[in-house]
């Protein structure tokens, strides 16, 4: 029996409870696709499932909701071994065993072909964080030049991607941040202002539109999200990407009484990233990258076998871009 190194939870807790074990290698199956891992990013969904708070992930699992890669073993004719290969969300890391391994089966459905000749690090810093901008700024709200947008949660590796993102498509971009430290990356990254967030930003927007902005991308999430519905213009929109307050649920949530009127409301998912559905916009991300039109900054890279100390990284909040986990050979 061939065997693997795979990072595994037997329970939620922090982040000690990461093992790194011996596990066999899947064997491929119909509609399945064995990929051999050479780098995948971190995110903050899988430190909530550390934690305890993905009700539906059963322990023990191998988390890990996206990778970069070469297909091992396929017995689809459109996926040959050998070929460089993303895959990411549609239940991989949560429902099935996902990316903190040497190798990952997932289904054929969240698996994109791509070429390109970036490092497996960069190209691993790229498929949940720019798909999640893309399908927010693109597909949700359309983003046109020399609209306003207001990113809230800026320094996250998505609110990183969507400035590179607007500012490629000549928005105007705001970011906050909680920190001060932090606003020098946000300026180098592309936005035009940043805001200091204590939970209460119209006044400081406002200063800077007194009408509101155009777009509001909302990645922390309900606990701030009345509070970003005051800075968006009447006639606005404002897209709910993200979970970074830890935060799911509005209790008591009346739409009439809680959202400003003519405000647009609007929410982006990864459920919608698949083969079928983020083929185009992958490669377009990645072709952009190797032009040099976005960037992302990649904070630090760790080894797999430091995936403990990459965890108390991200949970300290110490990072502003994307933490990126390599595999050796």
């Amino acid at each position: 029996m061939r065997t693997m190194k795979a990072v595994v939870l037997e329970r939620p807790g922090a982040p000690e409870v990461l093992e790194l074990q011996d596990r066999p290698i899947p064997e491929v199956k119909p509609g399945w696709v064995l990929i051999r891992v050479k780098a995948f990013g971190l995110n903050r969904s899988e430190m909530f499932t550390r934690q305890g708070h993905s009700p539906s992930v059963k322990f023990p699992r191998i988390p890990g909701i996206e990778c970069v890669g070469v297909v091992e073993a396929s017995m689809t004719s459109t996926l040959q071994p050998g070929q460089t290969v993303a895959a990411a969300m549609g239940g991989m890391g949560r429902q099935y065993d996902g990316s903190y391994a040497e190798y990952t089966l997932v289904p054929e459905t969240q698996v994109i072909a791509l070429h390109t000749q970036l490092p497996w690090t960069t190209l691993a810093a790229l498929p949940e964080t720019f798909l999640t901008a893309w399908g927010s700024l693109i597909d949700a709200v359309d983003l046109q030049s020399g609209q306003t947008l207001l990113i809230r949660g800026g320094t996250s590796s998505v609110g990183m991607a969507a400035i590179s993102l607007a500012r490629d498509k000549g928005a105007i971009v705001l970011a906050t941040t909680r920190n001060p430290a932090k606003v020098p990356g946000l300026l180098q990254q592309g936005a035009h202002h940043c805001i200091i967030d204590d939970g209460h930003i119209e006044a400081a927007v406002k200063q800077i539109y007194s009408g509101g902005v155009d777009v509001v991308l909302e990645l922390v999430g309900v606990t701030t999200l009345f509070d970003s519905f005051r800075v968006v213009r009447r006639g606005g929109i404002l897209c709910n990407s993200g979970i970074l307050g830890n935060s799911w649920t509005i209790p008591q949530f009346e739409p009439l009484a809680m959202l400003p009127s003519t405000v647009k409301f609007t929410v982006y998912g990864t459920d919608a990233v698949s083969a079928k559905n983020s083929t185009v916009a992958l490669q377009t991300i990645v072709d952009a990258v190797q032009q040099k039109r976005y960037h992302l900054p990649i904070d630090r890279i760790f080894p797999l076998h430091e995936i403990v100390q990459a965890h108390q990284y991200m949970e300290d909040n110490r990072a502003q871009g994307k933490l990126v986990i390599t595999i050796s050979d």
